[in-house]
């Protein structure tokens, strides 16, 4: 059952890093400006983060089944649309309903972690998820660069589409209904929205929130948009280079994450190892923003997957730092907290871009530069804010 729904993981990681390789044939054949093009990125992650309280509420009344089964066409609907879009506003639609069709992916594979294995494990479990998920990063490098090279970016959302039917059909097959507890009582519409809203009444959700909002969102933004873009215009790649490098991102992105979780250093030292991870990754998007040349910014991405593993940690942040009644709720917010900051920060860089391009200023540099100061401010928001009272006790 874990593997079906994996599936469909990874082809949202998929959908969520299309715009690193497509973004310069869209933006060349629908004539689009950076902002747009930041746009385009952005609108899978803010559909997929909106809709992450509607599906926590969803899978608590509804069951994984029934949830993952009624959502999942939407993707294929999405990417068919998006293969025939003739314009800008064709092309959103199709990215809204892509990640509308996505967003119970990664929730469901957490909180079957959550509730069927012990806690000390859910760390290097979840380390595993996401690794397993980076196969959709590496299809969306140089496989893509080829397959838009052989036929064109329409080629791929159409190829992604049958994938989706696909990955529909396995998880009607083997992914069962849920099994109620016995004696829980059925939760109505509005005392689960109330749930959720707790869940922001506690001081420390605050400091979690703004930083699971920035550190994945960092990752991606420069693998999901703009490695690509500077790799070619800045550095004379060809398009097949710049998936060659996003391809190796990606493998890197593969094992990053399940070390990482089988580091977990605990409740107690977890939240240093955050604030120090998010810092060190600042520094480095610094220097990428500034640094010239081919091999540099080449390997200076590589480097950054690597280090963007730690925040399999923030997961194991979220685990410990609420009740288990509250698990699956906590992990839905978190996620809705994670997809939102990478849409907004894809569609403000794409403004950033804009306004640098305006200025006469180099794009890349600014954008990053833009980036550092989000991790940076991130890190120090994460480190002031209170604590959760959990972490003072081991998991």
């Amino acid at each position: 059952m874990l593997a079906a729904l994996m599936s469909g993981f990874v082809l949202s990681q998929a959908y969520r890093t299309l715009a690193g390789i497509l973004g310069l044939p869209v933006q060349a054949e629908l004539a689009l400006s950076p902002q747009e093009l930041g746009v385009f990125a952005a609108m899978f992650h803010l559909a997929f983060g909106i809709t992450q309280i509607g599906m926590g509420v969803a899978l608590d009344m509804h069951g994984v089944r029934r949830v993952i089964l009624a959502v999942s066409p939407f993707s294929v609907v999405g990417a068919a649309m998006s293969s025939l879009a003739q314009d800008f506003p064709w092309l959103l639609l199709g990215q809204a309903l892509i990640g509308i069709g996505c967003a119970p992916a990664f929730l469901v594979c957490t909180l079957l972690l959550a509730r069927a294995f012990p806690a000390e494990r859910f760390a290097a479990l979840s380390g595993m998820v996401l690794g397993v998920g980076g196969l959709g990063l590496v299809v969306t490098g140089t496989p893509m660069a080829w397959l838009i090279e052989w036929g064109s970016w329409r080629t791929v959302f159409t190829l992604l589409a049958v994938a989706s039917a696909l990955s529909w059909i396995a998880m009607f097959a083997v992914v069962g209904r849920d099994a109620p507890a016995k004696g829980a009582p059925r939760e109505s519409l509005g005392q689960a929205l109330r749930g959720f809203g707790g869940l922001f009444l506690l001081p420390h959700t605050a400091g979690i929130m703004v930083l699971g909002s920035l550190v994945y969102a960092a990752f991606l933004t420069v693998r999901g948009l703009w490695l690509g873009p500077m790799l070619i215009e800045r550095e004379g790649y060809t398009l097949v280079q710049s998936g060659n490098v996003a391809l190796v991102m990606s493998l890197v992105a593969l094992f990053s994450p399940p070390l990482f979780g089988r580091l977990d250093p605990g409740p107690l030292r977890r939240p240093r190892w955050l604030i120090a991870g998010t810092l060190a990754l600042a520094a480095l998007f610094l220097v990428l923003g500034w640094a010239r040349g081919a091999v540099i910014s080449a390997v200076l991405p590589l480097v950054i997957a690597a280090l963007s593993g730690f925040a399999v940690l923030q997961y194991a942040d979220v685990r410990s730092a609420y009740p288990p009644s509250l698990t699956g709720r906590a992990m839905s917010v978190f996620t809705m907290a994670m997809f939102l900051g990478i849409g907004i920060m894809q569609w403000v860089t794409g403004l950033v871009a804009a306004f640098a391009q305006r200025m006469g200023w180099d794009i890349f540099a600014t954008v990053y530069t833009f980036i550092f100061g989000c991790l940076a401010a991130g890190a120090a928001a994460y480190a002031w804010l209170p604590r959760p009272p959990a972490q003072h006790a081991p998991d």
